[in-house]
């Protein structure tokens, strides 16, 4: 075991079946992960019309592993179509290779932005006028993706395959942790994430929270944490459980580069 986290206490707000490897990362590195679910995950049983949609789609994209493991129950562990259509594309690394697991071919992922305008970007969905496009998604995720992919001339749909909710935690640990001075950092991987985290705290409890630094998993998420009242905000240059460890290695051994202020 290494030691680079020298005992620092990391509250981590994964959902609770996505939490196990970022904790076990933390604590290789010889900090101590403290769990506390802030979004619970569901399935949500998509309109029948559209999975026939995905039959005769251009391009299945795909924006989280969540997105990919619901996919696979509501297509009964079979990719729609056949011979090369639809194509496939997926928000980040983590998301590419939970398709490949699944045995499903990935044509399009960001080589650095894992994100709805790192996609974008891609080469591969330049050129996609009168395709069309269906992101399978949470329900009631950004539209990012989906004005962009419109404002070049593409049909989008979209299959919502999964909800996402504020868990019914029991908080009290959690504040006492955090009255008695007994975190260090706390990691946070969406905005609607830290929204729940705070809206499940005590105004007294959310004031402490906001003094503890905060690594986020992108500059839209720090930007919103600034606006919460946030006041130590580390950005990690990835959203990956691995990007995030080296960003918590960094923030604990007196470096800053990654800091918002």
């Amino acid at each position: 075991m290494t030691n680079t986290l020298h005992g620092a206490r990391i509250l981590v707000t994964r959902p609770a079946a996505q939490a196990a490897n970022l904790c076990r990362l933390i604590e290789h590195a010889g900090g101590v992960s403290w769990r506390f679910p802030t979004i619970e995950i569901s399935a949500s049983q998509p309109d029948q019309s559209v999975l026939l949609i995905a039959q005769h789609c251009d391009w299945l994209i795909f924006t989280s592993t969540n997105a990919v493991d619901f996919a696979i129950k509501a297509f009964n562990g079979k990719m729609p179509g056949f011979n090369g259509s639809p194509r496939i594309a997926a928000v980040g690394q983590a998301t590419a290779q939970a398709l490949t697991d699944a045995g499903w071919q990935v044509d399009c992922v960001p080589v650095s932005e894992f994100s709805s305008e790192g996609l974008l970007a891609e080469a591969a969905l330049q050129d996609i006028n009168a395709n069309h496009c269906l992101i399978v998604r949470g329900v009631g995720g950004r539209d990012k993706l989906e004005q962009g992919l419109r404002s070049r001339g593409a049909t989008v749909s979209y299959l919502e395959v999964y909800r996402r909710h504020q868990p019914a935690s029991d908080n009290q640990a959690l504040e006492q942790a955090l009255t008695d001075n007994a975190l260090d950092a706390i990691t946070m991987t969406s905005v609607e994430a830290l929204q729940n985290l705070l809206a499940m705290l005590s105004s007294p409890a959310q004031a402490l929270l906001k003094t503890l630094p905060l690594i986020v998993a992108s500059e839209r998420i720090g930007a919103s944490a600034g606006q919460f009242g946030f006041k130590q905000i580390v950005v990690s240059p990835k959203p990956t459980d691995a990007e995030i460890l080296e960003t918590l290695t960094t923030l604990f051994n007196g470096e800053n580069s990654g800091r918002r202020n």
